[in-house]
């Protein structure tokens, strides 16, 4: 394990001039004060550089604590007031490289854990890391540098690719396969088997689940997500796409490259989510369906039809963004208009009775 003084935010302190040279930013105010790591503006602490992006925050800065900001340019005029400031275009992109020097991830030594269990002709890369309980079935491939995490259970015949990282009680069935620099977080499931089963003669039969579960470079999946294995073909994950936590994708989901998923998406079986794809959370796909390249599904939007490229979707069932606010828009004025009506016919009614007279 790496010393944790070279992990201290004393050893990695910079001046607010090394910050911008960092995220390629300009400093207004005092460029030689030291930050030591970053926070929310209400959560900051004297030595950490506080981050400013969106202006219903302008409210704490009064009472911040940081030393330093990391303000938007659209927000320097408003942060002029603090004695240092980094401004740049979007401190959301500016975040990775100042998380990651103030906040490296310890690596752990090499090794394999004696409490691990490897089945015969596992290959194993340089660099890898086996955790306490492991079980690592025959046959499985690990590259280069893969960490895995405690009491995780990978099937015979996988593989996962260099620098993968396996979190702790991870499984991946057998034949799962996982690519290069893929991270798996804590208690996610790969290669399960497929809702698949079909009525015979009064019964519910089980049809068998046999085909792959693959996984391509550069992808991440949140913390207790489930992907099925193909029923008969491959479920597949593109290149550089990350799941949140809790996401389901059913048998035979084709997942393009770099599509975002949030939390709790479902997508059932058979359907084909194009490159670029964008879910907000606990949004649903029915199954054979198609999301095109660079589509939008809004937050519990529910996708019954196939959704054209580009396209923003929202509501149940999912429909032109625009169309949607303006339908919830008349629903909102529902019961203002069901009370005017009644008027109308309270006085339509006064009215005949007036004429019978």
């Amino acid at each position: 394990m790496t010393d944790p003084q070279e992990q201290s935010g004393a050893t990695r302190a910079l001046t607010a001039e090394q910050v911008a040279e960092m995220v390629d930013g300009r400093v207004e105010g005092d460029p030689s004060v030291q930050v030591e790591g970053i926070a929310p503006l209400n959560q900051a602490q004297g030595a950490e550089l506080g981050f400013l992006t969106q202006r219903r925050y302008l409210r704490q800065l009064p009472e911040t604590e940081a030393r330093a900001l990391l303000v938007s340019e659209a927000l320097a005029g408003d942060a002029e007031g603090h004695p240092s400031r980094i401004v740049v275009k979007d401190p959301h992109s500016a975040l990775p490289r100042l998380l990651t020097h103030f906040y490296p991830t310890p690596l752990p030594e090499p090794g394999v854990h004696p409490t691990a269990v490897l089945g015969k002709g596992v290959e194993m890369g340089e660099g890898m890391t086996i955790g306490p309980y492991v079980v690592v079935e025959e046959g499985t491939t690990l590259g280069d540098g893969v960490r895995i995490g405690a009491h995780s259970v990978l099937g015979a015949g996988c593989v996962v690719g260099d620098d993968s990282v396996i979190h702790p009680h991870v499984v991946l069935y057998p034949g799962t396969r996982v690519g290069a620099r893929v991270i798996l977080h804590a208690g996610v499931r790969l290669g399960v088997d497929g809702f698949g089963y079909v009525p015979v003669e009064g019964e519910i039969r089980k049809i068998p689940q046999v085909g792959a579960c693959v996984l391509e470079d550069d992808v991440e999946v949140g913390a207790n997500s489930c992907i099925d294995r193909g029923s008969i073909g491959r479920t597949t994950v593109g290149k550089s796409t990350k799941l949140d936590n809790l996401v389901q994708l059913g048998h035979n989901v084709q997942l393009g490259q770099g599509v975002l998923m949030a939390a709790q998406v479902g997508v059932s079986g058979s359907s084909i989510i194009r490159d670029g794809a964008m879910f907000g959370g606990q949004a649903g796909v029915g199954g054979h369906l198609e999301v095109g390249e660079g589509a939008r599904v809004g937050g519990q939007g529910g996708v019954i039809g196939d959704i054209p490229p580009g396209k923003t979707v929202a509501g149940y069932p999912a429909r032109d963004i625009r169309e949607y606010l303006r339908a919830m828009g008349m629903a909102f004025k529902l019961p203002e208009t069901v009370r005017r009506l009644k008027e109308v016919e309270d006085r339509l009614g006064a009215l005949e009775e007036s004429g019978k007279e």
